[in-house]
């Protein structure tokens, strides 16, 4: 990974890179960003007051992002096998603090247990193990995932997914655009709010098509999607750097 690179892209940012230095990079591959809008009435009790929702034309967004993690490792460290791979799948929404937009995770699933160890702990991430599995046919990804423990709650997700475009970048402006292109994540330690902050390159999105057999990560955070087809976008490749949390002052 071209850490040197990655720091080097910055015309897409609406924010400046954080002061300090990164502490950990990750690529992110095969990955889906499913999105469905939602009323900003129904999603706003069930994120925490600090956090503003952020909308785009008058409407909030709900994602379910599925993805395979490689080359984790903290700063000056060589990745290593298994120790630095995970499958993951996140459900998202979008929030403001103090006029900065970023990403607020309603849970993350991972296969790794380090990494819900480690990102519950040095994060703050609301991180749960989960029985997942990846294989792929062609271009075709056939994703699975099933939370491991019951008092983590049933989380189960089925999909298969796959890209039908060329490789575009979007325009700032758009909705696309608006969705992907966010550099830090929020979330809260102790009633305190804390940023933590991320680099990478601008998305190279395809619009891309799914078919879900089991899907009740939404529905486990009480969010019900509308019944409509989703905004569906697919990246192969993302390579990001990673900062630690940062306590932010409201």
């Amino acid at each position: 990974m071209d850490t040197g690179a990655i720091l080097r892209k910055q015309a897409h940012r609406q924010t400046p890179l954080p002061e300090g230095k990164w502490v950990m990079r990750q690529s992110w591959r095969e990955l889906l960003f499913a999105h469905w809008p939602i009323a900003v009435e129904r999603l706003r009790p069930l994120v925490p007051k600090a956090f503003i929702l952020d909308t785009f034309e008058g409407e909030a967004w709900v994602g379910i992002v599925p993805f395979q993690m490689c080359d984790v490792s903290p700063r000056g460290v060589p990745g290593l096998p298994w120790l630095s791979e995970s499958l993951e799948l996140n459900v998202r929404t979008y929030v403001r603090v103090n006029g900065v937009a970023g990403v607020y995770f309603f849970s993350l699933d991972a296969a790794n247990p380090l990494f819900v160890g480690v990102a519950r702990a040095l994060f703050a991430l609301p991180y749960f193990q989960a029985r997942m599995r990846v294989e792929q046919d062609g271009e075709m990804i056939y994703y699975s995932s099933r939370r491991r423990y019951a008092r983590d709650g049933a989380a189960d997700y089925q999909v298969r997914y796959r890209p039908t475009g060329p490789v575009a970048y979007a325009s700032a402006g758009s909705l696309p655009f608006w969705l992907t292109e966010r550099y830090c994540l929020y979330t809260m330690k102790r009633e305190q709010v804390y940023r933590v902050d991320i680099q990478h390159g601008p998305w190279p999105l395809q619009e891309a098509e799914m078919e879900t057999t089991q899907d009740s990560m939404a529905r486990s955070h009480g969010i019900v999607l509308p019944d409509t087809a989703p905004l569906l976008y697919y990246a192969r490749q993302q390579d990001t750097l990673a900062w630690l949390p940062q306590r932010v002052v409201l």
